[in-house]
């Protein structure tokens, strides 16, 4: 007889109900600490339970798994796929409704990957984080100057650039004279805008206060490029050690460079059994068009939700892949040019080929091939 149990997961309780094919439950509330839901588990292991399903609720699931995916087979379930019709909702009832469907077999599991995949994926969202860190603190710097009424963000190409550095650099020692300052800006930038324009975008009134404060914002910039550098090689380190293989069929692909690589594998894996097709893989990503028709009237083409940091990267790929010339991805890049689309679209399309690639060569373990896909690609 089968014995399932479900879990309704919360921030500081979890609520349990195991039920059999004989309709018996059991049902009880828990803690969140590691005791309890040893203590939970001791619970599931006294009635025979074989399956756990919970819903990927935040981050709160995470615990849970780690400690119960060697004594059970687990679920995690989207919780948009598991709504209840509204009246009667509780937490208790909730449970129930989880081991139900789960008892009836009528939940779908979402994509949960292994330890090491987890842990490479933990890099990767910080990466993301750090980047998001950088400029915001990037932004408080050029605010802090226009402050100070130094407008030399209104002449650089961007806010990270090598001048625009040296100069906060400057500002921060102490500098006032502004013909020091204009000797540190690129010959490139004096002599695109003028030198008296940028003479005069250097003129500012800064105070100590706005000297530490400009010191304090670029020792965050400093360590965020620091982190940043250490996730990056223990990504490219744990992928050359775990995952060579994969590692080295993604590289050999345009527009993908290590860092964008490792991203990739932290994922999705290197095993694409867990995605029958490639435009299963796709649509988990989030790169496929959506179908909203209604009355033969399409309402929609945007692409879905999905995995928005496989899709960010993806999408950064594509970039790159479109400029380089002679590719592919290039040739498909201005073939849909030609053809008076959206640039963002053609992007987006360029990414969806991509991802379709990674999965034939991962599925495959086959590196490669330039000038079997410029073929193909004529042919059709």
């Amino acid at each position: 007889m089968r014995t399932v149990s479900g879990l309704d997961v919360h921030k500081d309780s979890i609520f349990m109900c195991i039920l059999d094919e004989q309709g018996k439950k059991t049902e009880e509330k828990f803690g969140v600490t590691t005791r309890e839901i040893k203590r939970m588990a001791v619970v599931m292991h006294s009635r025979f339970v074989s399956d756990v399903c919970m819903e990927s609720t935040g981050i709160y699931w995470i615990p849970l798994w780690r400690l119960l995916e060697s004594d059970f087979k687990l679920h995690l379930v989207n919780p948009q796929f598991l709504k209840q019709l509204p009246g009667r909702k509780s937490d208790v009832k909730d449970a129930q409704w989880i081991a139900t469907a789960l008892l009836k077999e009528l939940v779908r599991d979402s994509f949960v990957p292994d330890g090491n995949i987890q842990r490479l994926r933990q890099y990767g969202r910080r990466i993301n984080e750090i980047n998001k860190d950088t400029v915001r603190c990037e932004q408080r710097i050029d605010m802090l100057l226009q402050r100070c009424n130094v407008r030399l963000s209104n002449y650089v190409s961007r806010t990270r650039s090598r001048s625009y550095r040296k100069v906060v650099d400057s500002l921060i020692r102490g500098e006032t004279s502004v013909d020091e300052l204009i000797r540190l800006i690129h010959g490139r930038t004096v002599n695109r805008h003028g030198k008296s324009a940028v003479h005069d975008a250097l003129e500012g009134c800064i105070v100590e206060s706005d000297r530490d404060l400009l010191g304090q914002y670029t020792q965050m910039l400093d360590m965020y490029q620091s982190q940043k550098q250490q996730c990056h090689e223990a990504m490219v380190q744990m992928c050359m050690n775990l995952y060579r293989e994969a590692f080295l069929f993604l590289l050999g692909i345009p527009g993908v460079k290590e860092l964008s690589a490792a991203i990739i594998i932290s994922e999705i894996g290197d095993n694409m059994e867990l995605f029958a097709t490639a435009a299963a893989l796709v649509s988990w990503a989030g790169l496929r068009p959506r179908n909203d028709e209604s009355a033969g009237k399409i309402k929609s083409r945007q692409i879905t939700h999905g995995n928005k940091y496989l899709r960010k990267a993806l999408i950064e790929c594509a970039w790159s892949a479109a400029r380089t010339r002679g590719s592919v991805f290039y040739c498909r890049f201005w073939h849909l040019k030609g053809m008076k689309k959206h640039h963002n679209a053609i992007i987006v399309a360029v990414a969806r080929e991509m991802l379709t690639v990674i999965w034939k060569l991962l599925s495959r373990h086959e590196n490669f091939d330039e000038t079997y896909h410029l073929k193909k690609k004529t042919a059709s």
